[in-house]
């Protein structure tokens, strides 16, 4: 009898190529949960301000950096909405985190080095109960380099601006497409040429280029290649 097990999926890639849509849209077919590494850092932004760590004018790094080990996220997957739900300490936080206050400082909570290591630590802590699915530039190099399915993704520069250049203008923002085209490719440079986690497709990372795919064709060829991965005897 043929019975499905669990597997981590991670995908890596070029900016714009939709890897968020992709993993959201994977954890939703299977039920996995998707982990949103940039809620994480909105979480722990948030446990700052409660507890007073940041505010207008003032950041007390050290109080924070002394209060990471009593920080704690994970994520539950909501049957009702499809999505995956953010929890701080075993409560709920999708909302609160997704407030202007929290955005507003969540970029100097990211660049603490203690902080991303305190959160590479616990994604790989989540990424052992199986069944995860996550997106970003080093997850299957740095972050999950032992999920059973890695998937790289590219498409053309063009392409690319093209589409962060529509999302741009449905969202009111006037920005020419050549300059949408330039900060891509300058976004490749840096992510590929950087000290530390450069962009790297491993080995082992199976390539899925985007440029003539859809949203629904990409989705069908990552299911297969989970269904080729998981089915057994």
């Amino acid at each position: 009898m043929k019975r499905k097990k669990k597997i981590n999926i991670a995908i890596d890639g070029y900016s714009s190529t939709g890897k968020s849509t992709l993993a959201k849209d994977i954890a939703k077919a299977l039920n996995y949960i998707y982990i949103d590494t940039g809620a994480m850092y909105r979480a722990v932004t948030l446990f700052a301000l409660e507890n007073k760590f940041i505010g207008k004018n003032f950041f007390d790094k050290e109080k924070l950096i002394r209060a990471l080990d009593r920080i704690d996220i994970s994520f539950k997957h909501n049957s009702k909405t499809g999505k995956s739900e953010t929890y701080l300490n075993g409560k709920n936080v999708e909302k609160q985190i997704r407030d202007m206050h929290v955005s507003e400082y969540v970029s100097q909570v990211a660049e603490i080095p203690e902080v991303r290591e305190k959160l590479v630590k616990l994604q790989q802590k989540i990424a052992r109960q199986k069944g995860v699915v996550m997106d970003g530039r080093d997850i299957g190099t740095v972050v999950m380099p032992d999920a059973e399915l890695k998937i790289f993704m590219t498409a053309s520069p063009e392409i690319r601006a093209r589409r962060r250049w529509e999302e741009l203008k449905q969202k009111g923002m006037n920005i020419p497409y050549e300059q949408v085209k330039e900060n891509v490719v300058h976004r490749d440079h840096i992510d590929t040429t950087r000290k530390h986690s450069p962009l790297t497709r491993t080995k082992d990372a199976i390539l899925i280029d985007n440029t003539h795919l859809s949203r629904e064709e990409q989705l069908e060829k990552v299911l297969q290649l989970v269904e080729n991965l998981t089915t057994t005897e």
